[in-house]
């Protein structure tokens, strides 16, 4: 039996997912302060959690693990207003970074926490994503400092994140580590019928400097990974986007835009 060949994510494959796909979205929605924790990971241990199909991408070698809280505003379907009570509420991911075997470099989860029960119904049952029910808050002191917890639903534990958004924004670069972490438009999500991808568009993140204060690494337990012993390697922030969601796929559906070649090709030595 020929095992598929494997592509890798070209530059130009990274770029082309910033457009935004040709097939309406099916909601809108805000990300705001958000803050990315990175850790660097031996991509052997991240490979061995993933689903047939993907593989671990990687940057100067190593594989990337990131701890993502922020808050989710304005959540609404197509053409429909804000609801009060349900369009508002706190995410906690816990996430790597994978490509499939054309080389579409996307996120893959481990988990969603979300403070919102109809959100966690929502997550799993349309978008096959594994969302937690978690207890979660958010304060803000009078110089920005953010307090953010979160207590998985059955977990004795708090998790809990002090920051502060630097105010002056940036673009990341291309080809550098923060692009490689921070633009990414393309999910993937396991199905009972195998494995989806979902896009979503937004402008690219304004990034920010970020004086951190505090932080926990309880969720890598509670998905069965090790819990890093050292600070993060990268912390980076970002004041928010607004976001464009668009409904899962096969993997054939991923526009062609996102420049996989007609024949792929292995890649260079």
């Amino acid at each position: 039996m020929t095992c598929p060949t494997v592509m890798k994510p070209a530059p130009g494959q990274r770029l082309a997912l910033r457009e935004r796909p040709a097939q309406p979205f099916v909601m809108r929605q805000r990300w705001q302060d958000l803050l990315f924790l990175h850790w660097r990971c031996d991509p052997d241990v991240v490979q061995a959690t993933l689903p047939p199909g993907l593989h671990v991408d990687t940057f100067d070698g190593c594989a990337w693990v990131a701890i993502v809280p922020f808050l989710m505003r304005r959540i609404r379907p197509r053409f429909c207003p804000r609801v009060p009570g349900i369009s508002d509420f706190l995410e906690m991911n816990l996430r790597t970074y994978v490509h499939d075997d054309q080389g579409r470099p996307g996120v893959w989860f481990y988990s969603l926490e979300c403070d919102l029960p109809l959100a966690v119904w929502i997550g799993r049952t349309l978008f096959h994503l594994p969302y937690q029910h978690a207890d979660m808050s958010i304060t803000r002191a009078t110089d920005d400092t953010i307090r953010y917890t979160s207590q998985r639903r059955g977990d004795s534990r708090v998790s809990e994140f002090i920051y502060r958004l630097e105010k002056e924004t940036r673009h990341a670069g291309e080809g550098s580590l923060e692009f490689f972490l921070a633009e990414r438009y393309l999910l993937y999500a396991n199905s009972p019928h195998g494995l989806r991808t979902g896009r979503v568009h937004h402008t690219p993140y304004p990034l920010c400097a970020v004086a951190l204060g505090g932080w926990d690494t309880r969720i890598f337990e509670l998905n069965g990974l090790p819990a890093p012993q050292t600070p993060p390697d990268h912390v980076i922030g970002s004041p928010g986007v607004d976001v464009s969601v668009y409904p899962l796929g096969g993997l054939a559906a991923i526009s062609a835009k996102t420049g996989t070649p007609a024949r792929p090709q292995p890649p260079a030595r």
